[in-house]
């Protein structure tokens, strides 16, 4: 009672938080931060297929609108590739691997940067706005809001890479570059559902 009494009494602040022992909390925020924006692409999502089945003309894309499905499915295998180096450098920091792991994100933030400027360039010389009709006001809110979350990813990646090249992370220190990962990992997957829905179906 006199030892629990002095723990006590040296003890200042709250008391320590209950924490699962599965799930990081961190990487549990960032679970439940992906499902909320899981539900903001399902509402860009209804509105598509709303558009598609209640108000589209019997043709989609509509007569004389074209998708650059091609240069967008080079694009996916750019951002899907991606998705093996950031989980290579992940894995090289947890077995010690400094070299690997700043070599996986540099690529990863490459090959991110590559997706975001070749969807510029895409939007540059795609022959339509968004203010046009409902097919374009949709495909440019889709891509567009997938693009933003690229930018924050990229972002991310960026702050991961710093702090990889002066030595921050270790095999028992890596949430830096993981919980970055589970994002990047959430784009990717994302831009499949995208790329699929906007410009195969």
């Amino acid at each position: 009672m006199t030892a629990h009494a002095a723990a006590a009494e040296h003890h200042h602040g709250p008391p320590p938080a209950h924490q699962s022992s599965r799930v990081d909390a961190r990487v549990l925020g960032m679970f439940l931060f992906i499902a909320s924006e899981i539900m903001l692409f399902g509402s860009f999502f209804t509105a598509l297929f709303f558009v598609r089945v209640v108000k589209a003309p019997r043709h989609w894309p509509p007569v004389g609108f074209h998708l650059p499905i091609l240069v967008a499915g080079v694009n996916t295998a750019i951002l899907v590739t991606s998705s093996f180096t950031i989980h290579w450098a992940l894995t090289s920091i947890k077995r010690g691997n400094r070299n690997g792991l700043k070599a996986g994100l540099v690529l990863t933030f490459l090959m991110g940067l590559t997706f975001l400027v070749t969807q510029g360039i895409e939007y540059a010389r795609i022959g339509f706005a968004p203010h046009d009709n409902a097919f374009t006001t949709t495909f440019f809110c889709l891509t567009g809001l997938h693009g933003a979350h690229v930018f924050v990813g990229l972002t991310l990646l960026a702050m991961a890479t710093v702090r990889a090249f002066r030595g921050h992370y270790s095999p028992e220190h890596h949430h830096g570059v993981e919980i970055p990962g589970i994002y990047w990992h959430f784009v990717d997957v994302m831009w499949i559902v995208v790329y699929a829905t906007v410009y195969i179906l």
